[in-house]
């Protein structure tokens, strides 16, 4: 790694009250060996995408679709989580003068104006970037939408959240900024989860990544989070091993034109073996990329070393994180996700 600013990511949400608490907390435990903080994705954001549903469903242009089944939502063990009503465009209406209400750039906002007066207090040492973690249009185009409306809403939610991208940037200064898109509806797609997958998935979901990729200005810091979900705290698809992972990342760094700052994967806590590393050794990566490993895992101090090992086999150089962000996770859990992290960023920084 070229700093120890390299050597840990925090994916995005925090289990705290809001995200005064999660930059004093983040910067006081780990603040040398980050290079952007997230707000935590506190409130309403805590579980991820949800809050996007309850928009939909408050706008007389959304209905539910009756001509499909309810998706089931299941976890890697078979566990049911929920059964959900899958929506739709109504078919009187145009996309194209869709305008949906993300609530994104607000946040942010909100969140940015606390960061900047805590740097400027001291609390958040000077040179750590402001994190904004955003969805992709999959995130709540697979989740809460048809396969046949979902052409129509995908077209209108991109532009939403390109619209809410041009806010956000134009509000932030780009050498405070990192734009963070989660990546996971997409990963799922390429495990087969969803019914009825597209047979030209790949080159629509890797266009699309390219737009969203290209959209951010290259002042701002971007870095992309490959995710397998998790609403209950544990994930949708177990991984074979990171080789989607993998083809992923080289799909979306031939797609995006734009240097590409960092790429974030997941690592189940029972992979201490090379076999789920391997794939990596075929990551065609940026030279400008950093590779964070989510390896981290609570209570797990000598797993996370055991998995730094075996990653290390493949991929020489490489930050540390958890598998996904924490809204969900036990607050319990805090401290001792706090003291895994410090203690691997340690070690990486002393060889």
């Amino acid at each position: 790694m070229a700093s120890p600013r390299d050597l840990v990511h925090f994916v995005g949400s925090v289990p705290l009250q809001d995200s005064d608490a999660v930059f004093r907390t983040l910067a006081g435990e780990l603040g040398p060996y980050v290079r952007r903080l997230p707000d935590g994705e506190t409130g309403k954001r805590s579980r991820w995408i949800y809050f996007q549903r309850e928009m939909l469903e408050s706008l007389p242009i959304m209905e539910v679709d009756p001509t499909v089944p309810v998706l089931r939502i299941h976890e890697w063990n078979g566990r049911l989580l929920r059964e959900t009503k899958l929506l739709r465009l109504k078919p009187e209406i145009d996309q194209g003068t869709v305008a949906f209400p993300t609530g994104y750039a607000e946040a942010a906002l909100e969140s940015w104006a606390v960061f900047r007066g805590l740097r400027e207090e001291g609390v958040i040492p000077a040179g750590i970037r402001f994190q904004v973690s955003l969805p992709t249009p999959n995130s709540a185009g697979y989740m809460y939408v048809s396969a046949p409306g979902r052409p129509a809403f995908l077209a209108a939610y991109e532009r939403a959240l390109l619209t809410t991208l041009r806010a956000i940037v134009a509000a932030i200064p780009a050498g405070d900024l990192t734009i963070q898109w989660d990546i996971c509806q997409e990963i799922l797609v390429f495990e087969d989860y969803f019914p009825g997958r597209p047979p030209d998935y790949k080159a629509v979901m890797f266009a699309m990544l390219g737009r969203l990729g290209d959209a951010v200005p290259d002042a701002v810091e971007l870095g992309f989070h490959l995710c397998y979900g998790s609403p209950a705290d544990a994930h949708l698809v177990m991984p074979r091993d990171a080789g989607i992972l993998t083809e992923v990342m080289n799909g979306i760094g031939d797609a995006v034109r734009r240097r590409i700052d960092y790429m974030h994967i997941p690592v189940p806590q029972d992979r201490t073996d090379d076999g789920y590393f391997t794939p990596l050794t075929g990551w065609r990566q940026g030279p400008e990329t950093q590779l964070y490993l989510g390896l981290i895992h609570h209570a797990d101090a000598d797993g996370d070393q055991k998995r730094i090992a075996a990653a290390r086999r493949a991929v020489p150089a490489f930050g540390v994180a958890s598998e996904c962000g924490w809204g969900r996770t036990d607050p319990t859990k805090l401290p001792s996700l706090l003291l895994g992290h410090r203690l691997a960023a340690s070690a990486l920084a002393g060889g």
